[in-house]
């Protein structure tokens, strides 16, 4: 079993930072990529950023210059930071990997964190 768990979401001010932070474990034996997707009320799930086990990065337009990804091969943990947040940033943050299990080497699945909440207020 693979579980991701987010941590580091909470309220803060416009023009502040924070930095989110995703641990994957279980029966992994690699993991491909790790990334962060978002979701703010009446809108659909859309990708902030994403990486590869090899370092290779995507960012969603609107996060290019403000967010970075970055991430802990060796604790299986990717990185958010998020810099001169604005209220239409607040979204619920959610963690995804696409991981090949020890068991199944050679398929990978991909899996969900449960959400961070990340809220950017005055």
């Amino acid at each position: 079993q693979v579980q991701l768990v987010e941590s580091g979401g909470g309220l803060v001010h416009p023009g502040g930072s924070l930095t989110l932070s995703c641990a994957a474990s279980g029966s992994i034996f690699s993991i491909n990529a790790m990334g962060w997707y978002r979701q703010a009320p009446g809108k659909q799930r859309e990708l902030v950023a994403a990486i590869t086990s090899g370092g290779s990065t995507n960012y969603a337009e609107s996060g290019k210059g403000r967010f970075t990804i970055s991430r802990d091969n060796a604790k299986n943990t990717v990185y958010l930071q998020i810099n001169s947040l604005a209220p239409e940033d607040t979204a619920v943050y959610y963690c995804n990997a696409v991981v090949q299990s020890e068991r199944l080497r050679g398929i990978f699945s991909e899996y969900w964190g449960q959400g961070s909440q990340v809220t950017v207020s005055s």
